[in-house]
């Protein structure tokens, strides 16, 4: 006859034995499982053009209430990103390549990124995430991506020291193929918020941008 201690120690390996098993069976699971930055930013490189529309709201420390602009975007890959504000001014910020245009009142500058590390870094997390670029991501900022291809967020922390000394980090949010949100915390307290339609420019933006 088994005594009962003898049982309980019998349970007690059949249960030790199937937890193994379980945990064996989950380190065998495949890698597609997770979500992460290679699987989204292959689901972004299938998209090589697009515009949309955006409204932003900018939260300046010391000043009531939020800055707020609008207009459109739009961007033809692999590198060329165009912002054209319609509110509360016009102008137009286009960048192809390492170059930067600004148009504004009709009058136009052109500066090379290289000449503006810290802004360099902002427009290569735009062109990279719209064009599905992980590589260009991963050398200017820490990327973390939670959520799945129906709802996803990619957080940016900056390690360009230069970007740094201004942009503490990036949120960029979206659904698919398609980026919807743009979050910046800036050091010393000031924040950004723009949120974004994909789709046709609207009337009064002459079509597709160009600067």
């Amino acid at each position: 006859m088994i005594s009962g201690s003898k049982m309980r120690l019998d349970r007690l390996g059949r249960a030790l034995g199937a937890f193994v098993l379980a945990l064996a069976f989950c380190s065998a699971m495949p890698a597609w499982a997770a979500f992460d930055l290679p699987e989204l930013m292959t689901l972004l490189a299938k998209q090589k053009s697009g515009e949309a529309r955006f409204t932003e709201q900018r939260f300046v420390h010391g000043l009531e209430g939020p800055l707020d602009a609008s207009g459109t975007l739009s961007f033809d890959a692999p590198d060329k990103l165009v912002r054209r504000t319609l509110s509360p001014r016009i102008e137009t910020m286009a960048v192809e390549g390492n170059t930067l245009t600004l148009s504004r009142g009709g009058r136009n500058r052109t500066l090379t990124l290289d000449s503006m590390p810290e802004l360099l870094g902002l427009v290569e997390a735009m062109r990279g995430t719209l064009t599905g670029d992980g590589a260009t991501l991963q050398r200017y900022f820490r990327s973390t991506v939670t959520g799945s291809a129906a709802k996803w967020t990619l957080d940016l922390v900056p390690m360009d020291s230069r970007l740094a000394a201004q942009v503490r980090s990036m949120r960029i949010s979206g659904r698919a193929s398609d980026v919807l949100g743009l979050e910046m915390e800036f050091v010393g307290g000031d924040r950004s918020v723009m949120n974004i339609s994909p789709g046709a420019a609207p009337a009064g933006a002459g079509g597709r941008t160009t600067p």
